[in-house]
């Protein structure tokens, strides 16, 4: 049976750590997908510190878009993060709101499918002002839509603040 967990919260507010302990908490041998692109060499080290912190235990799939490709049924995994997947979508579709709002939808819909369980990291970043410009407030929108579409779906919903998870759904 499939299992959805979202993890959501702002930037450095310890979604990442606590989605990794219950990831480890559900599975010896838990997947960690990774959607971000390597966008310059101070990120890419960044990535790489990251996977040496996660220890041997962890499976490691980096996907920039095309997360059901992959077979996880039975498996644990970890999908961090939301909102740089949405953000591929985004750019490689003109930020086209509507159309990677399907894009995404889609692809969350044929991997939920799949018998495992899910945890989704988020950001939350439509708590704060409107954003100054229109790209900015393109992408907000995105993320939101893509953020409560997930939440909709998910047996769970999580809100981290300052380290603390707050239980929402």
């Amino acid at each position: 049976m499939t299992k959805i967990i979202l993890i959501t919260g702002g930037q450095r507010s310890g979604k990442s750590r606590y989605a990794e302990q219950r990831a480890l908490s559900l599975s010896d041998c838990p997947v960690y997908l990774a959607t971000a692109r390597i966008w310059d060499e101070e990120f890419r080290q960044r990535v790489l510190r990251h996977q040496a912190d996660r220890g041997s235990q962890w499976e490691n799939i980096e996907e920039e878009k095309e997360l059901c490709r992959h077979n996880f049924t039975g498996r644990t995994v970890l999908v961090d993060c939301v909102t740089l997947w949405s953000t591929n979508f985004f750019f490689d579709l003109q930020s086209d709101v509507e159309q990677s709002l399907q894009a995404v939808k889609h692809e969350l819909d044929c991997l939920t499918l799949q018998d495992a369980t899910f945890l989704f990291v988020t950001n939350e970043i439509g708590m704060g002002e409107t954003p100054a410009n229109e790209l900015q407030r393109k992408f907000t929108d995105l993320q939101g839509w893509v953020n409560q579409y997930i939440a909709s779906k998910a047996d769970e919903v999580l809100l981290m603040v300052s380290g603390i998870p707050v239980r929402i759904k």
